[in-house]
C-alpha cells in the first residue's frame, strides 16, 4: 500500500527518493514526503496530494543530503493531510512506515507519562517517539531501533534515519515487503524491486522479522531476536526502462491493449504449440495424486480462482474450493494428505494471501502460487510458481493480469486432467488449440472498443447496475462489477444469471442497466431465459455475446456487442476484457481518476 524508498550514498538523495517515489505511485497514496540528512540535521519535505505537489515544495525548498528517506502515503491512522504524511521525525531520528502498529494506543500512553511529546494522531509516530526516547538514553542508533522493533505489534515494513550518524539507514520488515538494494558507492531500500529497478538490479529481500543495518557500502541482517543471518543477493530481472503511457490517456487503458500480446506470452510459456500439449515447468508434487485443491485470493484475482475452480472440476475431476483470503484462515479448515494450496495474487505480496499460504503450510500443504512477481513473498515462499508473465501493471484496477491468471489457470486444469486421466490427448489438443487462439481473438475484441465506449454513456448516468453470467462466466460477471465499482464509483453487482429471481430481479426497471455475459454453448438458452425475465421488467439489456447466441438475442437485447466465436472453454478468458473495457469507458466519461481511484491501493499488504 504505502510506498518506502531509502537511500544511502554519495549523490544528492532527494533527486533519486522522487525518482523512486513515481515508480511506487502505482501502489496508490494521498500525500507524500521526503527527509534527508543536512549538517547534522533532519530536513523535511511534505505535501498532501499528489508527488507534483510534492515536486513543487521541493523545487521552492531544496533538500541538499546523501542519506534520506521518501514515502507515499495511503491513510489508515490519521487524515491524508501534510501533517500526517510521512516522514515522521523528532529532531533525532525520522521514520517511514507501511503498515500498521497495532499497540500504538499503548505505547503512546507510555511514551507521553515519559515526556514524549506528539504531533499527530498516526500509529508511525509511535515508533518515532519511541525510538527517540531510547536515544535520548543514551543508547547507540542501531540498539535504539532493535529496542524499539521489539516493542511493535502489527505489521509494518520500516525506514529510519538519524540525525547523529548521517550514513547509516535502519530497514525492518514484519508483514509488508522491503527489499535492499545494492548500488555502486550507495545503497538503498525499497518497498519493492519495480522501485529500485533504476538503481540496482541486486537485490536481497528482508524475510519476515529480518531488520537490516544498512551503510554506504554494506547491509548487515538481523533476524526478530537479533541474531545475524544470510540473506542472498538476487539478480532481478526487471529493468529500470521507465514505465510511461505511450500514447494512451491512462496505464489502464495502455494495459487493456496490453492483453494479447500479455495472453500471447504467457501461453508460450505454458503450451508446445508442435504436439498441442501443456508444458507446465517441473512440479514438486505428484498432479496424479492431488485429492482436493483449495483455491484462495482477493479481488479480481479471487474471481480467477473461482473460473479455476470451474476449470479443475469440470476437466480434471478435483474437488475443489475457493475461498477470499481475507476469510480462509479465520476457519481454521481443515486439511488432508493429498491436498493442494492454490493461491492467486498480481503482486504476490498481498497480506492476505501470503496469510493463507502460511496458513496451507502450517497445515502441511503444499502451495503453488500464480503471480505476476516471481521475486515477491508469495512466490520465495511457495512450493511452486506459475508465472503469469504480464509485464508491471500500474492501473489500480487488474486487467492484463487477471486474463493471465485465468490463461495460466486454464493451463494447470489440463495438465491435472492430463495427469489424472480425466483428459483425452484428443481433448487437450482441441483445448490448447482453442487457448492458442486467445490473443488473436483478443485483439479482434479491442477492434469494438469504439462501440464500448458508446455504450458507456447509457451506463454513466446509472446508479445500480447488475451484471449477469453463468458458469465459468458467473465470475466474469463479477469481475465486470467490480471494475465498474473500483473506477467509476457507481454501484454494481455480479450475479450467476439463475439467482436473479432469487431477490435481484426487484431491483430491475428502465433505469437499471442489466450487463450480461452470454457466449453460446452449453449454459446459453438458460441465460436467454433469464434475461427474458429482465427485459419483461423493463431492464435495459447490454449483452456480450458471439454470432450466434446474438442472433437468439435479437429483439431482448438492447445493445448487443458481437464477439468471436470461441470454444466454450476459453470463453471467461476473452468476456473480461470487454467488461474491463466498458468500466474504463464510463470512468473516463464520469472524470475520476482512473489509475489511482480514491481510497485504493495496488497492492494490499496490510489486513
Amino acid at each position: 500500500m504505502c510506498g518506502i524508498v531509502g537511500v544511502v550514498g554519495g549523490a544528492d538523495a532527494a533527486p533519486i527518493i522522487m525518482q523512486t517515489l513515481r515508480r511506487l505511485e502505482y501502489r496508490g497514496y494521498d500525500s507524500a514526503g521526503v527527509a534527508t540528512i543536512v549538517g547534522g540535521a533532519i530536513e523535511r519535505r511534505r505535501a498532501s496530494g499528489k508527488l507534483d505537489n510534492l515536486a513543487r515544495v521541493l523545487a521552492e525548498a531544496p533538500l541538499p543530503g546523501s542519506t534520506g528517506i521518501g514515502h507515499t502515503r495511503w491513510a489508515t491512522h490519521g487524515v491524508p493531510n501534510e501533517t500526517n504524511a510521512h516522514p515522521h521525525a523528532t529532531s533525532r531520528v525520522a521514520v517511514v512506515h507501511n503498515g500498521i502498529i497495532e499497540n500504538h494506543a499503548e505505547l503512546r500512553a507510555e511514551l507521553e507519562r515519559e515526556g514524549q511529546v506528539f504531533a499527530t494522531q498516526t500509529d508511525t509516530e509511535t515508533v518515532v517517539q519511541l525510538v527517540d526516547l531510547l536515544l535520548q538514553r543514551g543508547h547507540a542508533p542501531v540498539e535504539a531501533a532493535r529496542l524499539a522493533l521489539a516493542r511493535l505489534q502489527g505489521a509494518y515494513a520500516l525506514a529510519m534515519v538519524f540525525a547523529a550518524d548521517p550514513d547509516l539507514l535502519i530497514g525492518a520488515r514484519h508483514g509488508p515487503p522491503l527489499a535492499v538494494g545494492f548500488g555502486e558507492d550507495a545503497m538503498f531500500v525499497g518497498s519493492d524491486a519495480l522501485a529500485l529497478a533504476p538503481l540496482t538490479q541486486r537485490i536481497s529481500y528482508l524475510e519476515d522479522g529480518d531488520w537490516a543495518v544498512v551503510t554506504r557500502t554494506s547491509a548487515k541482517f538481523f533476524d526478530a531476536e537479533g541474531t545475524p543471518v544470510e540473506r542472498a543477493i538476487r539478480r532481478t530481472a526487471l529493468t529500470g526502462a521507465a514505465v510511461g503511457k505511450g500514447n494512451f490517456r491512462h496505464f489502464m487503458e495502455k494495459e487493456l491493449h496490453e492483453h494479447p500480446a500479455v495472453l500471447g506470452d504467457t501461453l508460450r510459456r505454458m503450451v508446445n504449440p508442435g504436439t498441442r500439449a501443456v508444458a507446465l515447468p517441473e512440479l514438486p508434487f505428484d498432479l496424479a495424486g492431488v485429492k482436493r485443491v483449495t483455491i484462495s485470493a482477493c479481488g479480481s484475482a479471487f474471481y480467477a480462482g473461482l473460473v479455476g475452480r470451474w476449470w479443475l472440476e469440470t476437466v480434471a475431476k478435483i474437488p475443489t474450493d475457493a475461498d477470499v483470503a481475507s476469510e480462509y484462515r479465520y476457519r481454521n479448515p481443515p486439511t488432508e494428505a493429498g491436498n493442494l494450496g492454490v493461491l492467486v495474487s498480481q503482486s504476490g505480496e498481498t497480506a492476505d494471501t501470503l496469510a493463507a499460504l502460511r496458513y496451507m503450510k502450517s497445515q502441511h500443504s503444499p502451495v503453488l502460487s500464480v503471480v505476476n512477481v516471481p521475486e515477491s513473498s508469495i512466490a520465495r515462499e511457495s512450493d511452486a510458481v506459475l508465472d503469469t508473465v504480464a509485464g508491471p501493471e500500474i492501473g489500480v484496477a487488474s486487467t492484463k493480469a487477471f486474463t493471465a491468471q485465468l490463461a495460466v489457470l486454464a493451463c494447470f486444469a489440463l495438465a491435472a486432467g492430463r495427469a489424472r486421466g480425466t483428459l483425452s490427448a484428443a481433448q487437450e489438443a482441441a483445448a490448447t488449440a482453442a487457448l492458442l487462439e486467445v490473443p488473436g481473438r483478443a485483439a479482434e475484441v479491442l477492434d469494438h472498443d469504439q462501440h464500448i465506449q458508446r455504450l458507456a454513456s447509457r451506463i454513466a448516468e446509472a446508479r445500480d447496475v447488475l451484471y449477469l453470467g453463468r458458469g465459468a462466466c458467473f465470475p466474469i460477471a463479477m469481475e465486470g462489477a467490480l471494475k465498474l465499482k473500483e473506477i467509476s464509483y457507481i454501484h454494481a453487482e455480479g450475479y450467476a444469471a439463475g439467482e436473479m429471481k432469487h431477490g435481484p430481479i426487484a431491483l430491475i426497471d428502465g433505469r437499471v442497466p442489466v450487463i450480461a455475459i452470454a457466449p453460446s454453448g452449453p449454459l446459453f438458452e438458460k441465460t436467454a431465459s433469464n434475461l427474458q425475465e429482465a427485459a419483461a421488467r423493463g431492464g435495459q439489456l447490454i449483452v456480450f455475446s458471439d454470432a450466434e447466441g446474438a442472433a437468439k438475442l435479437k429483439g431482448i437485447a438492447t445493445e448487443t456487442v458481437v464477439l468471436p466465436t470461441v470454444d466454450p472453454f476459453v470463453a471467461p478468458i476473452l468476456y473480461a476484457i470487454p467488461v474491463q473495457l466498458l468500466a474504463y469507458h464510463v470512468a473516463v466519461l464520469k472524470g475520476t481518476d482512473v489509475d489511482q481511484p480514491r481510497n485504493l491501493a495496488k497492492s494490499v499488504t496490510v489486513e
